[in-house]
């Protein structure tokens, strides 16, 4: 992509309205406008990053059996009025009525129109287990919305929900999907800690809710020093971390822990995912029924797993940032390379300019040729600032010699080298799916 075609409203200053570091960012590199409170359109630049997201969690739900589908935004009080939860979830529910005076929600969650959708399709065993997942726009009437996209009204979700014919094979479904994630977070470049959580309005007595640490996080987490070694270097067994020591806030109990102090780890914790096993709480109240290999009508054991992908994005740029700006993990970058022509005049700057662009174009890999005529302060600053993780920089004095400067935006390294050694270095480095 060219700069000078690109919609890239970045902003010098901080805004005045950021509190933390990934809402001033995101706003500075022109990656979301707020619209209302906790409303936000989301730009060019900040739409490439929740699609590369939705992408590698996409692929790693695919890889388990999970099918996906969509449901609405809205949806109708009837349902919730089954499940009892109408009136019980509460002011974070948005209600309205339509012309015709019927009663409307936008969906917080989905727990009762997917079992309705499974109730009045699936009726037997041999159908199952089943694991139907959407990636779709949320609406929580939050009484303070803050931090940017980090407590927002409306949000981006990735929820997956199992149906199994007994607990053991929900368990199993559990299991998968805790893997799933694990796996799904390792392949966006960042660590999680999964800690033990409550099951809340969802209901159930089972699930995990999964961290990435950082300062501003709302969570007090503890657990193991062991997994910093495992999740850092992103290759932990995922049955070994299974194991270890991890609990947030009133689940942790000093006096029953299993680590001594020097063994435990205790920082806070932004929550990104949370994945339950609620049994028949949902089957039961909605009839969704199926029968078993005696011709028994049970009802069917489900879990729900939702992964907040909007605020994922705000999570990753607070444990990934620098005073300059965001230091992306290459797997989720908006754009892998960046080329600065720093003098777009220059007909030897432009030729070599236009032959990297080209060339890594014909990779597919995805670039941002900044061919404006700006400062070359001002081009280092704004794509330091959107955080691609390679920068050529083309410049008269190593033009003029066939040479380029490369920098690797998270450790601020250069090197002067040939056109074609600076294209292998860098698209060997990248992690490029």
């Amino acid at each position: 992509m060219l700069l000078s075609q690109y919609f890239l409203p970045t902003l010098k200053e901080q805004p005045l309205e950021a509190q933390i570091v990934s809402h001033g960012l995101m706003l500075r590199s022109g990656m979301i406008k707020q619209q209302a409170a906790g409303i936000y359109s989301w730009l060019p630049l900040g739409l490439k990053v929740l699609k590369n997201i939705e992408n590698i969690i996409r692929f790693n739900m695919n890889a388990v059996g999970a099918v996906e589908l969509l449901m609405p935004c809205v949806q109708p009080s009837n349902l919730w009025l089954e499940s009892g939860r109408f009136n019980d979830y509460g002011k974070e529910m948005l209600k309205f009525q339509d012309r015709h005076d019927n009663n409307l929600l936008f969906g917080p969650t989905n727990e009762e129109m997917i079992t309705d959708i499974f109730r009045s399709n699936i009726k037997s065993y041999k159908d199952l287990p089943k694991n139907l997942y959407q990636i779709q726009w949320k609406f929580r009437d939050e009484i303070r919305p803050r931090f940017g996209i980090m407590r927002g009204r409306e949000f981006l979700m990735k929820d997956a929900y199992s149906f199994d014919i007994d607990y053991a094979g929900a368990i199993r479904s559990y299991n998968r999907m805790y893997t799933a994630y694990m796996h799904s977070f390792r392949d966006l470049g960042v660590s999680v800690v999964p800690v033990a959580a409550d099951n809340g309005v969802i209901g159930g007595d089972l699930s995990h809710e999964f961290h990435i640490v950082a300062d501003i996080g709302e969570s007090t987490l503890y657990y193991d020093k062991v997994f910093n070694l495992l999740a850092e270097d992103l290759v932990g067994d995922i049955e070994e971390l299974k194991t270890l020591y991890a609990a947030a806030d009133d689940k942790h109990d000093p006096v029953l822990c299993p680590l001594s102090a020097n063994e435990l780890c205790v920082s806070k914790g932004i929550e990104v995912g949370h994945i339950f096993h609620f049994g028949t709480k949902y089957s039961k109240l909605m009839n969704a029924f199926v029968n078993d290999k005696q011709g028994n009508l049970v009802p069917v054991e489900m879990g729900s797993y939702g992964i907040g992908i909007s605020r994922l994005v705000a999570a990753i740029i607070e444990a990934n940032h620098d005073d300059r700006g965001i230091v992306w993990p290459e797997e989720i970058a908006p754009f892998k390379v960046s080329i600065l022509n720093l003098n777009i005049a220059d007909t030897k700057c432009s030729e070599l300019s236009n032959l990297i662009y080209n060339q890594l174009q014909s990779m597919h890999i995805d670039v941002l040729y900044d061919n404006t005529d700006e400062r070359a302060g001002i081009k280092f600053a704004i794509h330091d600032l959107i955080g691609s993780p390679w920068q050529i920089i083309i410049g008269n004095k190593n033009a003029a010699n066939d040479l380029v400067e490369i920098k690797h935006r998270a450790t601020a390294e250069t090197e002067i080298i040939s056109v074609d050694v600076a294209i292998k270095k860098v698209v060997g480095n990248l992690n490029v799916r």
